[in-house]
């Protein structure tokens, strides 16, 4: 499959001509979900679920679906019945060509006085890639691409670097990056590669939004 990143959680995966977008939010570019036939959200949060994005994909499209937490797909499966399916953990899936199965319940804890909200992630091709949303989840089977979510009020470096070695991906690829300046950008690419504490095994890479890679 080819991966394409886009802004902060949003990625796009393609294979045999066919498009997967998981996570077009308001970080994410106008036209995020454009021509994808399956829109997967993670959970509600506006950087990962931008609705305006949402329906201009389904608009566009009328055979275009979209995969969601009840929290999501509640806010617009009454436009497109038949559309607009809710997922939880363990379910399984086929999308745009893709095998897709969901891991995880909630969304990490990012104060113990905020309520926390449900959060999925989804493992497609038989963890080919393993996009975990606001989450360390481990989804209980081997990843060969993890994406990871290198920066946001509900993590630490500590956190990351341990759940790379828990996962033992082959590849980490960065996302929930839109709020790092360059700079971030350059100590997050220093301490996560090999002069950071060490990955295990894994390789760590960051695409800028628009850049594309063969997973």
């Amino acid at each position: 499959m080819e991966f394409t990143k886009q802004g902060h959680s949003c990625v796009r995966l393609t294979k045999g001509g066919r498009s997967l977008v998981i996570d077009p939010g308001a970080f994410s570019e106008e036209t995020a979900a454009a021509g994808a036939e399956a829109v997967l959200v993670t959970h509600e949060h506006p950087d990962h679920w931008d609705e305006g994005r949402v329906r201009a994909a389904l608009d566009a499209d009328p055979a275009a679906e979209l995969w969601a937490p009840a929290s999501v797909a509640e806010q617009v499966s009454a436009a497109y019945p038949g559309r607009v399916h809710v997922v939880g953990d363990g379910d399984t899936f086929e999308a745009a060509g893709f095998d897709v199965e969901v891991h995880g319940e909630l969304h990490a804890v990012i104060h113990p006085d905020l309520p926390r909200i449900a959060n999925v992630g989804f493992a497609v091709d038989a963890g080919a890639l393993f996009h975990p949303g606001d989450a360390l989840t481990d989804p209980g089977r081997p990843v060969h691409t993890l994406l990871l979510p290198v920066h946001a009020p509900w993590n630490k470096f500590s956190e990351i670097v341990d759940y790379v070695r828990q996962l033992a991906p082959r590849r980490a690829l960065a996302i929930h990056d839109a709020l790092l300046s360059d700079v971030g950008h350059l100590v997050y690419g220093r301490n996560l590669g090999p002069q950071g504490p060490g990955l295990g095994d894994a390789e760590f890479a960051r695409l800028v939004p628009g850049e594309s890679t063969t997973l």
